[in-house]
């Protein structure tokens, strides 16, 4: 739309410089459109290495189990599509090989992170972390479609405003604002017709954690597996997890200390 705009105003007979201010607003706004849409939430998924890539590798039995912390902002934010330590939530992911014959459940009440200073930080229940997501994904401006479609009605609306001023020779600014007034009015309904408001972004988000999530999953034998555990982002430096597994055939308990 924006382009037949530019294609009008280029065909106008007004002075050039008329042409010229209201081109330029055209392209801010298309800019200013392009590099907000950028912004949206989309779930991603995620390649991973076997337990042996890892230097903190440990054996049960036929099994191989191995963990990595997601601690630094830049590389969790591109694993998971957003800012999750900001949300927060620090991830750990844990890597699992079994060669077994029995399945393998992890025992979230007795695992743990520990920090740089010695503390424990127990895992964040599965409804604290949707929480802690649907609270940063109200708070953060990430431009999702329903805004888009809203501000490009409300920015139609105001470019014909101006187009109309141009024809008219009215001064430009005046028309813009003019038409701005009915581009809210075009925006608000262009904009209901598909909305994607921060209900469905955190319906999306606690989805995609949810698919991440280890947490009362069975590893059954002779399969690979990985996943996340999501601990407070209070922790700080990761330093340590401590990993309980319950083994259901025959039944047995096993502790794993891994280094991060």
């Amino acid at each position: 739309m924006l382009i037949i705009l530019l294609y009008m105003v280029n065909k106008l007979e007004v002075d050039m410089n008329r042409k010229k201010i209201f081109m330029g607003f055209i392209l801010g706004l298309l800019l200013m459109i392009f590099a907000g849409c950028s912004t949206a939430y989309k779930a991603q998924p995620m390649a991973f290495k076997l337990p042996s890539a890892y230097p903190n590798v440990t054996f049960i039995g036929d099994t191989q189990v191995a963990a990595r912390a997601f601690g630094d902002k830049a590389e969790a934010q591109e694993a998971f599509g957003f800012d999750i330590l900001g949300a927060g939530m620090l991830p750990v992911q844990v890597i699992f090989d079994n060669q077994g014959n029995s399945s393998l459940e992890i025992n979230g009440s007795q695992t743990f992170l520990e920090d740089g200073e010695g503390n424990l930080w127990p895992l964040l229940s599965s409804q604290v972390a949707y929480d802690r997501a649907a609270k940063h994904s109200k708070s953060q401006s990430m431009v999702k479609e329903g805004a888009f479609h809203g501000l490009w009605g409300a920015a139609a609306g105001g470019l014909i405003g101006a187009a109309v001023g141009i024809v008219t020779g009215d001064n430009v600014g005046s028309a813009i604002g003019k038409g701005a007034a009915v581009g809210g009015a075009a925006g608000a309904t262009i904009g209901s017709a598909k909305g994607y408001d921060s209900v469905d972004a955190q319906r999306e988000i606690s989805r995609d954690l949810r698919e991440k999530s280890l947490q009362n999953v069975p590893v059954p034998p002779k399969s690979i597996a990985n996943g996340f555990l999501f601990f407070p982002g209070e922790v700080g430096s990761a330093k340590q997890l401590r990993l309980q597994l319950k083994e259901k055939e025959p039944e047995i308990v096993h502790v794993l200390n891994l280094g991060l």
